[in-house]
Order: C-alpha cells, then structure tokens, then sequence
C-alpha cells in the first residue's frame, strides 16, 4: 500500500495537477474568507467552509479522474494488476494520496483562521471553527472515493471527470431532491422496488451468478409487496426519507454548527467505505477478465 501511496504522491508533484489543485484550493478559500468573513466583518470561520462547498464540484473531479482511468486508457493498469499486492491496497493507496493532497490543501489555508482570529481579538470560536473543518474534510473524503469509484468503471479521464461532478452535484442537492419527492406510498413501493432491481442488477454484473441475481430481486420484491399490504404506512414519505439519508450536506451542517454526533462520523466512514469496496470490486472483475 505505501508503495502505491508514495507513487501516487510523485506522480501529484511530477505532473501540475497537485500544484494546479492546491493552487485552485487556495485561491477558492481565500476568495470566500474574503468575502464571507474579511468584507462583513464575521468571526465565523465556517461561513468560509460552507461557502467553498461548490469548489468540490470542479477540483474532486480534478483530483480523481486520472486515478485508474488514465492507467487504463494507457495499458499500465495490467502492469499494476501483476504486481503482487492486493488490489484493497491499490484503492486504499489512491485513495489516501487523493486524502493526502486535499489535507495539504486544509493545512495551506490553515493560515485564514489564524488570521481571522488575530483581526477579531480572538472573539473567533476556535471549537466550532476545528468541528466545522472536521466536518469539511470528511464531505471531501466521500467525495473522494466517490470520484475514485467513478475512475475505476471508464479508461476516459473526461468521462471519469463528467460523472464525478453530475453525482457529487446530486449529493450536494440531495436535500433538495427529497424535499420534492413524492409522499405517496404507492410511489414509494415502486421506488422500494427499482432500487432493489439495481442491487439485483449490481449482483449479476458482479458474480455473473444470475440466479442469485434473480433470487434476490424476487425475494426483495415479494416481501416489499407483502409488507405494503400488511403496513402501507410505512411507505408514506419512504422516498424522502431514502434519498435524505444519501445526503453528505445534512451531516455537515451538523459540523457547521459544531455539533460532533457520533452517527455523523461513522455515517462518513461508512460512505467512504463503502465506494472504496465497490471500487475494489471493480478492479477485481477488470483484473480477471
């Protein structure tokens, strides 16, 4: 794994894309420390934090494109899959480069906090600015393996950039999108359904087992029927509540108003998690194939 950490790192530094991420990092922060904390006169650092949000959508993109996409487009990734490491410790090697750079980045802006403690007399609370920059780093983090997932399904680099921003787009307006979904338990049943026909989908494309495949959609689908005859309540407002647990944004706002919940913290992992092994998946079927 460190082997491919140092690699990737190298690789950050002898091409401009390190340089050009933390030079767009800092140039983004310092634009809305200016505008949000500088210009106004305000002590809270955060409003800086949840301004710059939008960079995500442009530079995790950036960052994550070329991670496997561009080693297959070139014909070295066979070069990788022969090396005699696990392909867990490929993932988790890239992905923790890509972590690495972003918390270079953090540290570089670091000096905006300082700054604005000094100008506010220390009226700045330095509690809630650390929470909300915890926070800021774990919504990087997911959409980090997010991005990295993403690299790991196309050999294109603009394709891999294109889908990464679209879902990283989708998550930031996730609370937007539940806020608008239908409340019937009807629709709800019918969203139940799709979504265990993708998981069932997701299986056969996986194990190429499709009988299993098969199995559990049937079995998924039967009992989501069943219990909507049984419990039609518990369908109303299912798609909202679905698609609002999928949203990053909620668990930061908690880290904005500097509220550490524990459930917040593994929720992150857990996301993170999560596209790290879905990516290792990925990579095993291109590596046997």
């Amino acid at each position: 794994m460190s082997a491919i950490y140092f690699k990737e790192m190298k690789n950050y530094f002898r091409t401009m894309t390190g340089y050009g991420f933390l030079g767009f990092f800092t140039l983004i922060m310092g634009y809305f420390f200016i505008s949000q904390n500088i210009v106004v006169m305000n002590a809270n650092y955060n409003e800086t934090l949840s301004g710059a949000l939008i960079m995500f959508l442009i530079l995790i993109p950036i960052l994550t494109m070329r991670s496997f996409s561009e080693e297959s487009a070139q014909k070295t990734d066979q070069l990788l899959y022969c090396a005699p490491v696990n392909v867990s410790d490929i993932v988790i090697g890239k992905f923790l480069a890509a972590a690495s750079l972003f918390l270079i980045g953090m540290l570089i802006t670091g000096i905006f906090p300082a700054i604005l403690y000094n100008l506010s007399e220390g009226r700045m609370d330095t509690g809630l600015t650390a929470v909300g920059c915890v926070g800021f780093v774990f919504l990087a983090f997911c959409f980090i393996s997010v991005g990295i997932f993403i690299s790991s399904l196309t050999d294109n680099q603009l394709v891999a950039g294109a889908g990464t921003f679209a879902v990283i787009f989708m998550l930031l307006m996730m609370d937007n999108i539940a806020s608008s979904a239908p409340i019937g338990n009807t629709a709800s049943l019918i969203f139940v359904s799709a979504i265990i026909i993708l998981i069932a989908v997701y299986i056969h494309t996986s194990t190429k087992n499709i009988a299993v495949a098969l199995l559990f959609a049937v079995t998924g689908t039967v009992i989501a029927g069943v219990l909507f005859l049984i419990r039609s309540n518990l369908y109303d407002g299912a798609i909202s509540g679905i698609l609002g647990w999928f949203s990053v944004l909620a668990r930061f706002e908690n880290f904005y108003l500097g509220s550490v919940n524990v459930s917040d913290v593994i929720y992150y992992i857990t996301f993170c998690t999560l596209f790290i092994y879905l990516t290792v998946g990925t990579i095993e079927k291109r590596r046997w194939s």
